[in-house]
């Protein structure tokens, strides 16, 4: 079992890693409809104007490192378009914080037109993957040229991120594959949100709010950063990408407090837990000053940022470490769990950090990860339950025994004489008390010895359990005295019981008699019991005066 989980994670890692390269490495080409367009930027200069900018394209920056220019405002210019360019009639680029926007489109007969929005109606241009979508304003001619100019971006992703030309169908196409996409991903986390919702009402696990709220926290990220809430709502599309930090902070926070309770002490030493605790309130408090200092001094609040992410991450890898070492197989799948959100956000902090090119795959990768580490942390968590239901069931049935053990008599395995009364006393329906006392006892255990009278007992318990209806209460009350108690209808159950007794099959074939003493009415209460037990003894003593080897009831004493 170990090692095939060692090597499931192994082989899980080594996929990702893969993954998360090609994704991080790959050209965005690759992966959409429409044409990608090359562009370059410059800052915006007091008398600049697009005709003169169109005319003479002067001082742009095509180095493709766009960051390094800091905040501002931007003029960005496409190359010359391809050919096809001009059956293309819609230009897409990914969301990013800016204050406005305007896209200039130059036809090959010179003209100039103009499309425009800001932060505020910047849900009108949103489609589902957080692109901006614009159609390119020039009619009857074929565009040849494309210049942005961006207003107030802070600069911290790039100022037009991966534009595309594309037709209508292509860009149906992208919204239906993208709208699959998200709508999976909610669909998952509404199942696992509903199931251990549900569990935790039922079970009261200390863990299952926290990992119910990383999953809420997903579900709203993944609502917001596709775009869709944003679209349905009208909101402010600068709030929508400070809102997206914050639920990922919260859902991170929550999946680090989750992993505190799930694993307990035993599996996370205490200075762990100390730096884990410790990475939640500087995360908290990192994203806490994003959302209100931003989007003064982008780049050092974007560093901040990084540095508290990265942080959170570094403090899974002990956490996921002493997981593994602690041999528990739900541990272990939780450790599997984590790997592969470990795995691309460390890829896409090398992506935040700039060191390797934007990718839409590799932006998400949040979601795809995050909902293979809910998954697993749910079939984790379905393993912990059975664990615990387990041990709970063996605890419970130690202790069935234990009271079993209690109640019943060691050698005839019979209830003893306080659990028989303690299950007697209190009904008020009428009912037969039948006393059962074996003759000469004494002289067989002269005879046979300890252990022969012993092995005499035994006999003579199953003998009474044979005799005994089901549901009747049968004790040895001490020594050679049994007892069994009944409905009071029963009047024929003592005379049954001397006759299993006398055709029982004794040891060393003994002959082995008893004398019974019989007595109706009710138990109520202890007082009741006294009564009742000193009327079948007065009748069974009876029957031992009167020869042994017979019965007898209390009204023929």
């Amino acid at each position: 079992m170990v090692p095939h989980l060692f090597r499931s994670w192994l082989v899980l890692l080594a996929a990702f890693v893969a993954a998360g390269v090609a994704m991080g490495w790959a050209s965005p080409a690759a992966a959409w409809s429409g044409a990608p367009v090359a562009t370059c930027l410059k800052r915006v200069a007091p008398g600049d104007t697009p005709a003169a900018i169109f005319a003479h394209p002067h001082g742009f920056d095509c180095s493709g490192r766009e960051r390094r220019w800091g905040a501002g405002d931007f003029w960005v210019l496409s190359a010359r378009l391809p050919t096809e360019g001009g059956q293309r009639s819609l230009v897409r680029s990914a969301s990013v914080y800016q204050e406005a926007a305007t896209l200039y489109a130059r036809g090959d007969d010179g003209r100039i037109a103009r499309n425009a929005f800001d932060r505020h109606n910047a849900w009108q241009r949103l489609r589902i993957g957080a692109f901006f979508e614009l159609p390119i304003p020039v009619a009857d001619t074929r565009t040849v040229q494309l210049l942005w100019r961006v207003e107030g971006t802070t600069n911290t992703r790039g100022v037009v991120l991966n534009p595309r030309l594309l037709t209508v169908g292509e860009g149906q196409h992208d919204d239906l594959m993208l709208t699959a996409f998200y709508a999976g991903f909610a669909g998952l986390c509404l199942s696992l949100l509903l199931s251990n919702f549900a569990l935790w009402r039922a079970l009261r696990q200390g863990y299952h709010p926290y990992y119910c709220a990383m999953i809420l926290s997903l579900l709203v990220y993944a609502a917001s950063s596709s775009g869709w809430l944003g679209i349905v709502t009208g909101m402010d599309n600068n709030i929508r990408l400070k809102l997206n930090i914050a639920l990922l902070g919260g859902a991170i926070i929550s999946a680090i407090a989750f992993a505190r309770v799930f694993l307990g002490g035993q599996m996370m030493p205490e200075a762990v837990r100390r730096l884990t605790q410790a990475a939640m309130v500087f995360l908290a408090g990192a994203v806490a000053t994003y959302l209100i200092v931003w989007p003064h001094w982008p780049l050092a609040v974007d560093r901040l940022l990084l540095v508290a992410f990265s942080a959170a991450l570094a403090l899974v890898v002990p956490v996921l470490w002493g997981a593994w070492r602690a041999r528990v197989p739900y541990a272990r799948i939780f450790a599997i769990a984590w790997s592969a959100p470990i795995t691309l956000a460390m890829l896409r902090i090398v992506q935040a950090a700039g060191w390797i090119g934007w990718s839409f795959w590799l932006d998400n990768s949040t979601l795809v990860s995050m909902a293979l580490e809910a998954s697993f942390s749910a079939l984790a968590i379905a393993w912990r339950i059975k664990v615990v239901s387990e041990e709970r069931d063996a605890a419970r049935e130690k202790e069935t025994l234990a009271r079993m053990l209690a109640d019943s008599d060691a050698l005839t395995g019979l209830l003893n004489r306080r659990s028989f009364l303690r299950e007697a006393i209190g009904d008020p329906a009428p009912r037969l008390l039948v006393l059962i006392d074996i003759d000469h006892f004494r002289r067989v255990n002269e005879t046979l010895g300890h252990d022969g009278g012993d092995e005499v007992l035994r006999v003579f318990a199953a003998a009474l359990r044979e005799a005994a209806p089901a549901g009747a209460l049968i004790a040895r009350m001490g020594g050679e005295e049994f007892a069994i108690l009944v409905p009071a209808h029963l009047t024929g159950l003592p005379e049954q019981v001397l006759d299993t007794i006398r055709g029982a099959q004794m040891p060393f074939d003994l002959k082995v008699t008893a004398s019974i003493g019989s007595a109706l009415g009710v138990i109520g209460t202890e007082a009741d019991w006294v009564v009742l037990y000193r009327e079948a003894d007065r009748a069974l003593y009876d029957a031992k005066r009167a020869g042994r080897d017979r019965v007898r009831w209390v009204k023929a004493a």
